[in-house]
Protein backbone atom coordinates (compact mmCIF):
# COMPACT_ATOMS: atom_id res chain seq x y z
CA UNK A 1 0.00 0.00 0.00
CA UNK A 2 0.99 3.70 -0.67
CA UNK A 3 1.88 6.10 1.95
CA UNK A 4 -0.04 9.50 2.04
CA UNK A 5 3.18 11.36 1.87
CA UNK A 6 4.61 12.41 -1.59
CA UNK A 7 7.90 11.37 -2.33
CA UNK A 8 9.79 14.46 -3.66
CA UNK A 9 11.78 13.12 -7.14
CA UNK A 10 15.27 14.40 -8.17
CA UNK A 11 15.62 17.74 -10.01
CA UNK A 12 18.09 17.14 -12.22
CA UNK A 13 17.20 16.10 -15.71
CA UNK A 14 19.60 12.92 -16.22
CA UNK A 15 18.09 11.56 -12.80
CA UNK A 16 14.38 11.71 -14.06
CA UNK A 17 15.33 10.18 -17.35
CA UNK A 18 17.16 7.40 -15.27
CA UNK A 19 13.69 7.06 -13.14
CA UNK A 20 11.95 7.21 -16.27
CA UNK A 21 14.07 4.00 -18.16
CA UNK A 22 14.03 1.64 -14.71
CA UNK A 23 10.11 2.28 -14.39
CA UNK A 24 9.75 1.08 -17.82
CA UNK A 25 11.77 -2.22 -17.15
CA UNK A 26 9.70 -2.77 -13.83
CA UNK A 27 6.46 -2.15 -15.72
CA UNK A 28 8.00 -4.75 -18.45
CA UNK A 29 9.22 -7.27 -16.19
CA UNK A 30 5.68 -7.68 -13.35
CA UNK A 31 4.19 -7.95 -17.05
CA UNK A 32 6.01 -10.81 -18.52
CA UNK A 33 6.04 -12.61 -15.01
CA UNK A 34 2.60 -12.29 -14.63
CA UNK A 35 2.06 -13.40 -17.92
CA UNK A 36 3.98 -16.61 -17.54
CA UNK A 37 1.62 -17.72 -14.48
CA UNK A 38 -1.38 -16.79 -16.69
CA UNK A 39 0.26 -19.11 -19.67
CA UNK A 40 -0.40 -22.46 -16.23
CA UNK A 41 -3.59 -20.92 -15.57
CA UNK A 42 -2.07 -18.89 -12.99
CA UNK A 43 -2.37 -15.57 -11.26
CA UNK A 44 0.15 -14.44 -9.53
CA UNK A 45 -0.11 -10.56 -9.31
CA UNK A 46 2.70 -8.22 -7.76
CA UNK A 47 1.58 -6.01 -4.96
CA UNK A 48 3.18 -2.66 -4.98
CA UNK A 49 4.65 -1.63 -1.85
CA UNK A 50 5.90 1.95 -0.78
CA UNK A 51 8.64 3.17 1.40
CA UNK A 52 9.66 6.80 1.45
CA UNK A 53 13.47 8.47 2.37
CA UNK A 54 13.26 10.36 5.15
CA UNK A 55 9.80 10.90 5.17
CA UNK A 56 9.73 11.13 1.08
CA UNK A 57 12.23 14.50 1.22
CA UNK A 58 14.97 12.28 0.08
CA UNK A 59 12.62 10.12 -2.33
CA UNK A 60 12.11 6.45 -1.93
CA UNK A 61 10.49 3.69 -3.75
CA UNK A 62 7.49 1.42 -4.57
CA UNK A 63 8.76 -2.49 -4.88
CA UNK A 64 6.12 -4.80 -6.56
CA UNK A 65 6.74 -7.79 -4.78
CA UNK A 66 4.58 -11.47 -4.92
CA UNK A 67 5.86 -14.41 -2.28
CA UNK A 68 4.46 -18.21 -1.58
CA UNK A 69 2.36 -18.48 -5.06
CA UNK A 70 2.18 -21.30 -7.28
CA UNK A 71 4.71 -20.04 -9.34
CA UNK A 72 7.01 -17.50 -7.55
CA UNK A 73 8.43 -18.67 -3.83
CA UNK A 74 10.00 -14.94 -3.86
CA UNK A 75 9.72 -11.81 -6.63
CA UNK A 76 11.10 -8.03 -5.59
CA UNK A 77 11.20 -5.83 -8.61
CA UNK A 78 11.94 -2.05 -6.81
CA UNK A 79 12.44 0.80 -8.16
CA UNK A 80 14.06 3.63 -6.03
CA UNK A 81 15.40 7.17 -6.26
CA UNK A 82 17.31 8.44 -3.96
CA UNK A 83 18.29 12.45 -3.79
CA UNK A 84 19.76 15.25 -1.72
CA UNK A 85 18.55 18.16 -3.54
CA UNK A 86 18.21 20.35 -0.45
CA UNK A 87 21.70 19.18 0.70
CA UNK A 88 24.67 20.51 -1.81
CA UNK A 89 27.26 19.11 0.99
CA UNK A 90 26.46 15.78 0.49
CA UNK A 91 28.84 14.19 -2.04
CA UNK A 92 26.01 12.16 -3.67
CA UNK A 93 23.34 13.86 -5.73
CA UNK A 94 21.26 11.33 -6.43
CA UNK A 95 21.21 7.57 -7.37
CA UNK A 96 17.99 6.00 -9.12
CA UNK A 97 17.91 2.58 -9.32
CA UNK A 98 15.95 -1.19 -10.56
CA UNK A 99 16.62 -3.95 -8.60
CA UNK A 100 15.25 -6.89 -9.20
CA UNK A 101 15.39 -10.45 -8.04
CA UNK A 102 13.22 -13.97 -8.82
CA UNK A 103 13.08 -17.00 -7.02
CA UNK A 104 10.77 -19.41 -8.42
CA UNK A 105 8.64 -22.23 -6.21
CA UNK A 106 9.88 -24.45 -9.02
CA UNK A 107 13.62 -25.97 -8.36
CA UNK A 108 14.00 -26.25 -12.43
CA UNK A 109 13.52 -22.72 -12.73
CA UNK A 110 16.41 -20.99 -12.00
CA UNK A 111 16.41 -17.48 -9.53
CA UNK A 112 17.49 -14.07 -11.52
CA UNK A 113 19.26 -11.02 -10.76
CA UNK A 114 18.98 -7.90 -12.03
CA UNK A 115 20.43 -4.30 -10.64
CA UNK A 116 20.41 -1.43 -13.35
CA UNK A 117 21.06 1.97 -12.23
CA UNK A 118 22.13 5.58 -12.47
CA UNK A 119 24.36 7.35 -10.00
CA UNK A 120 25.48 10.92 -9.76
CA UNK A 121 28.07 12.48 -7.59
CA UNK A 122 28.05 16.27 -7.40
CA UNK A 123 31.75 16.29 -8.71
CA UNK A 124 31.86 14.38 -11.50
CA UNK A 125 29.56 12.57 -13.94
CA UNK A 126 27.03 10.25 -13.60
CA UNK A 127 27.66 7.07 -14.66
CA UNK A 128 25.75 3.56 -15.19
CA UNK A 129 25.68 0.07 -12.90
CA UNK A 130 24.44 -2.77 -14.53
CA UNK A 131 23.90 -6.36 -13.67
CA UNK A 132 22.20 -9.37 -14.61
CA UNK A 133 22.83 -12.87 -12.99
CA UNK A 134 21.51 -16.54 -13.13
CA UNK A 135 21.44 -18.38 -11.00
CA UNK A 136 19.73 -21.98 -10.94
CA UNK A 137 19.45 -24.80 -8.49
CA UNK A 138 19.77 -27.47 -10.77
CA UNK A 139 22.42 -25.78 -13.50
CA UNK A 140 20.71 -26.56 -17.65
CA UNK A 141 23.23 -25.73 -20.23
CA UNK A 142 20.68 -24.67 -22.39
CA UNK A 143 19.62 -22.29 -20.30
CA UNK A 144 23.06 -20.68 -19.60
CA UNK A 145 23.90 -20.71 -23.30
CA UNK A 146 20.96 -18.86 -23.89
CA UNK A 147 20.93 -16.05 -21.60
CA UNK A 148 24.86 -15.49 -22.16
CA UNK A 149 24.37 -15.64 -25.63
CA UNK A 150 21.59 -13.00 -24.91
CA UNK A 151 23.97 -10.75 -22.75
CA UNK A 152 26.38 -10.98 -25.80
CA UNK A 153 24.36 -9.61 -28.09
CA UNK A 154 22.65 -6.73 -26.29
CA UNK A 155 26.72 -5.81 -25.01
CA UNK A 156 28.86 -6.99 -28.02
CA UNK A 157 31.34 -4.62 -27.12
CA UNK A 158 31.08 -4.99 -23.19
CA UNK A 159 30.33 -8.46 -22.82
CA UNK A 160 33.68 -9.55 -21.92
CA UNK A 161 34.84 -7.13 -19.51
CA UNK A 162 30.88 -7.43 -17.59
CA UNK A 163 31.65 -11.08 -17.94
CA UNK A 164 35.25 -10.97 -16.38
CA UNK A 165 33.64 -8.44 -13.72
CA UNK A 166 30.78 -10.62 -12.66
CA UNK A 167 32.60 -13.73 -12.12
CA UNK A 168 35.03 -11.55 -9.91
CA UNK A 169 32.19 -10.09 -7.94
CA UNK A 170 29.56 -13.20 -7.47
CA UNK A 171 32.63 -15.52 -6.34
CA UNK A 172 32.25 -17.27 -2.76
CA UNK A 173 35.99 -17.54 -1.56
CA UNK A 174 34.58 -19.86 1.39
CA UNK A 175 32.37 -22.12 -0.43
CA UNK A 176 35.31 -21.89 -3.75
CA UNK A 177 32.49 -21.48 -6.24
CA UNK A 178 30.40 -19.01 -7.47
CA UNK A 179 26.72 -18.32 -7.06
CA UNK A 180 25.44 -18.29 -10.26
CA UNK A 181 26.29 -19.95 -13.90
CA UNK A 182 26.35 -16.66 -15.82
CA UNK A 183 27.12 -13.11 -14.51
CA UNK A 184 27.01 -9.68 -15.88
CA UNK A 185 28.43 -6.74 -14.23
CA UNK A 186 29.02 -3.28 -15.34
CA UNK A 187 30.33 -0.94 -12.82
CA UNK A 188 30.79 2.35 -13.39
CA UNK A 189 29.79 2.83 -17.06
CA UNK A 190 29.69 5.89 -18.87
CA UNK A 191 30.86 6.58 -22.85
CA UNK A 192 31.36 9.96 -25.08
CA UNK A 193 27.36 9.17 -25.84
CA UNK A 194 25.15 9.73 -22.77
CA UNK A 195 21.85 8.58 -25.41
CA UNK A 196 24.59 5.33 -26.28
CA UNK A 197 24.49 4.79 -22.48
CA UNK A 198 20.94 4.99 -21.44
CA UNK A 199 20.32 2.59 -24.82
CA UNK A 200 22.71 -0.29 -23.06
CA UNK A 201 21.10 -0.08 -19.70
CA UNK A 202 17.56 -0.13 -21.46
CA UNK A 203 18.59 -3.09 -24.05
CA UNK A 204 20.09 -4.88 -21.36
CA UNK A 205 16.99 -4.56 -19.37
CA UNK A 206 14.74 -5.73 -21.97
CA UNK A 207 16.79 -8.64 -23.39
CA UNK A 208 17.73 -9.94 -19.97
CA UNK A 209 13.73 -9.71 -18.89
CA UNK A 210 12.48 -11.22 -21.83
CA UNK A 211 14.86 -13.94 -22.09
CA UNK A 212 14.46 -15.21 -18.19
CA UNK A 213 10.46 -15.24 -18.78
CA UNK A 214 11.48 -17.61 -21.57
CA UNK A 215 13.52 -20.23 -19.16
CA UNK A 216 11.15 -19.98 -16.89
CA UNK A 217 8.15 -20.84 -19.07
CA UNK A 218 10.39 -23.81 -20.81
CA UNK A 219 11.39 -25.03 -17.02
CA UNK A 220 7.67 -24.84 -16.34
CA UNK A 221 6.62 -26.92 -19.44
CA UNK A 222 9.47 -29.66 -18.70
CA UNK A 223 9.48 -30.32 -14.87
CA UNK A 224 5.37 -29.75 -13.78
CA UNK A 225 6.10 -32.24 -10.95
CA UNK A 226 9.86 -31.74 -9.29
CA UNK A 227 10.68 -34.73 -7.11
CA UNK A 228 11.82 -34.07 -3.74
CA UNK A 229 15.85 -34.34 -4.56
CA UNK A 230 15.18 -31.62 -6.77
CA UNK A 231 13.43 -29.71 -4.08
CA UNK A 232 16.52 -30.71 -2.07
CA UNK A 233 18.79 -28.89 -4.50
CA UNK A 234 16.83 -26.01 -4.29
CA UNK A 235 16.97 -25.73 -0.47
CA UNK A 236 20.49 -26.47 -0.94
CA UNK A 237 21.41 -23.29 -3.61
CA UNK A 238 19.13 -21.37 -1.64
CA UNK A 239 21.28 -21.70 1.35
CA UNK A 240 24.12 -20.42 -0.73
CA UNK A 241 22.40 -17.42 -2.39
CA UNK A 242 21.67 -16.06 1.44
CA UNK A 243 24.78 -16.56 2.31
CA UNK A 244 26.71 -14.78 -0.63
CA UNK A 245 24.19 -11.78 0.27
CA UNK A 246 24.80 -11.60 3.65
CA UNK A 247 28.21 -11.69 4.05
CA UNK A 248 29.73 -10.69 0.55
CA UNK A 249 27.50 -8.26 -0.73
CA UNK A 250 28.83 -5.12 -0.97
CA UNK A 251 25.28 -3.52 -2.48
CA UNK A 252 23.35 -5.52 0.39
CA UNK A 253 25.54 -4.18 3.40
CA UNK A 254 26.22 -0.96 2.21
CA UNK A 255 22.35 -0.48 2.06
CA UNK A 256 22.09 -1.17 5.20
CA UNK A 257 24.53 0.88 6.75
CA UNK A 258 23.29 3.95 5.28
CA UNK A 259 20.18 3.67 6.78
CA UNK A 260 17.43 1.44 7.86
CA UNK A 261 14.13 2.73 6.13
CA UNK A 262 14.10 0.07 4.01
CA UNK A 263 15.03 -3.30 5.62
CA UNK A 264 12.97 -5.45 4.25
CA UNK A 265 12.79 -4.28 1.14
CA UNK A 266 16.86 -4.04 0.81
CA UNK A 267 16.79 -8.12 2.06
CA UNK A 268 13.96 -8.97 -0.78
CA UNK A 269 16.90 -10.46 -2.49
CA UNK A 270 16.56 -13.80 -0.07
CA UNK A 271 14.65 -16.88 -0.93
CA UNK A 272 12.05 -18.56 0.97
CA UNK A 273 13.75 -21.05 3.32
CA UNK A 274 17.54 -22.13 3.83
CA UNK A 275 19.13 -24.74 5.82
CA UNK A 276 20.55 -23.38 8.83
CA UNK A 277 22.34 -25.75 10.41
CA UNK A 278 24.09 -26.03 6.89
CA UNK A 279 24.84 -21.91 7.21
CA UNK A 280 26.32 -23.02 10.93
CA UNK A 281 28.69 -25.39 9.42
CA UNK A 282 30.07 -23.20 6.86
CA UNK A 283 30.64 -20.63 9.80
CA UNK A 284 32.40 -22.82 11.91
CA UNK A 285 35.49 -22.89 8.93
CA UNK A 286 35.70 -19.28 8.67
CA UNK A 287 37.63 -16.85 10.77
CA UNK A 288 36.42 -15.60 14.40
CA UNK A 289 35.39 -12.16 12.82
CA UNK A 290 33.54 -13.51 9.86
CA UNK A 291 32.56 -16.95 12.00
CA UNK A 292 30.50 -14.41 14.05
CA UNK A 293 28.63 -12.81 11.53
CA UNK A 294 27.55 -16.34 10.54
CA UNK A 295 26.72 -17.27 13.89
CA UNK A 296 24.92 -14.32 14.09
CA UNK A 297 22.63 -14.68 10.74
CA UNK A 298 21.81 -18.56 12.20
CA UNK A 299 20.82 -16.98 15.88
CA UNK A 300 18.22 -14.74 13.74
CA UNK A 301 16.63 -17.11 11.23
CA UNK A 302 13.74 -19.12 12.81
CA UNK A 303 14.81 -22.71 14.61
CA UNK A 304 13.27 -24.85 12.01
CA UNK A 305 14.24 -27.14 9.36
CA UNK A 306 14.06 -25.74 6.74
CA UNK A 307 14.41 -21.88 8.51
CA UNK A 308 12.03 -19.71 6.65
CA UNK A 309 13.39 -16.07 5.65
CA UNK A 310 10.42 -14.23 7.44
CA UNK A 311 9.49 -10.79 7.48
CA UNK A 312 10.26 -10.51 10.99
CA UNK A 313 13.57 -12.29 9.74
CA UNK A 314 14.52 -10.20 7.27
CA UNK A 315 14.32 -7.04 10.20
CA UNK A 316 16.11 -9.42 12.46
CA UNK A 317 19.43 -10.27 9.67
CA UNK A 318 19.06 -6.62 8.30
CA UNK A 319 20.36 -5.73 12.26
CA UNK A 320 22.60 -8.35 12.76
CA UNK A 321 24.38 -7.44 9.50
CA UNK A 322 24.40 -3.65 10.23
CA UNK A 323 25.70 -4.32 13.94
CA UNK A 324 28.52 -6.48 12.64
CA UNK A 325 29.95 -3.71 10.19
CA UNK A 326 29.80 -1.17 12.69
CA UNK A 327 31.80 -3.55 15.39
CA UNK A 328 34.14 -4.84 12.51
CA UNK A 329 34.52 -1.88 9.90
CA UNK A 330 37.59 -3.46 8.45
CA UNK A 331 35.70 -6.54 7.81
CA UNK A 332 34.38 -4.60 4.59
CA UNK A 333 37.64 -4.98 2.94
CA UNK A 334 36.47 -9.13 2.97
CA UNK A 335 33.47 -8.22 0.80
CA UNK A 336 32.94 -8.95 -3.25
CA UNK A 337 34.57 -6.88 -5.99
CA UNK A 338 34.33 -6.87 -9.32
CA UNK A 339 37.14 -4.97 -9.60
CA UNK A 340 36.16 -1.45 -10.08
CA UNK A 341 35.35 0.64 -6.78
CA UNK A 342 32.01 2.04 -6.94
CA UNK A 343 31.23 5.52 -6.95
CA UNK A 344 29.03 5.72 -3.91
CA UNK A 345 28.40 3.61 -0.86
CA UNK A 346 25.01 4.70 -0.74
CA UNK A 347 22.67 1.86 -1.57
CA UNK A 348 18.89 2.70 -2.86
CA UNK A 349 17.45 0.11 -3.48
Amino acid sequence: MFAHVKRIPAAAAEAASALALVETLQKRFASALEQVARGFGLFDAFVPVEWLRDEGRHGGGVRHVVADTPVYGRASINVSQVHYDDEPERALSSATALSAIVHPQNPHAPSMHMHISWTQLRDRPGVWRIMADLNPAIPEAADTEAFQGMLEAAAPELHTEAFAQGDRYFHIPALERHRGVCHFYLEGHRSEDADADAALARRVGESTIDQYAQIVRAALESHPQPDDAARQAQLAYHTVYLFQVLTLDRGTTSGLLVHDQNDVGILGSLPAEVDRDQLARWGATLGPVDKALVDAIVGALPDQTPSPVTTPAKRALARVVRAHYQAHPEALSRQASGGINPQTVDNHR
